[in-house]
């Protein structure tokens, strides 16, 4: 298994779009080999003295912070997925972003560990 983790602010304001946004974007993954997606809205994030989820993305007054991440399953279908996606027609004009693209980042994980509940 493979995940993409990503972290980005965005303006509490643009709840709505975000949302529909993300329902309109993320089962483009799953079209292109991923086998979930996962959209976390920050809603119990402390501050840190030295650093936190915040000070990461730069956070304006205002924003929170969305913590999503795609499950693959493996590191070639990720590569695969994402070359797909950015290929596809629909991600060309993706229409107003909701939140500062510059202050998001992500990366690439090989799971470890991968506990479940019975």
């Amino acid at each position: 298994m493979y995940i993409d983790g990503i972290i980005l602010p965005v303006p509490e304001a643009n709840e709505d779009a975000y949302k529909a946004m993300a329902a309109k974007v993320d089962p483009m993954f799953l079209e292109h080999g991923a086998i979930g997606v996962v959209e976390g809205w920050g809603s119990d994030i402390p501050k840190g003295e030295h650093t936190d989820f915040f000070k990461a993305v730069a956070a304006k007054e205002g924003e929170t912070v969305v913590f999503s991440w795609i499950v693959w399953p493996s590191r070639e279908a990720r590569d695969k997925g994402w070359e797909a996606i950015m290929a596809d027609d629909r991600m060309k004009n993706p229409g107003d972003m909701p939140f500062d693209g510059k202050r998001m980042f992500w990366g690439g994980f090989d799971c470890f560990l991968d506990l479940k509940a019975e």
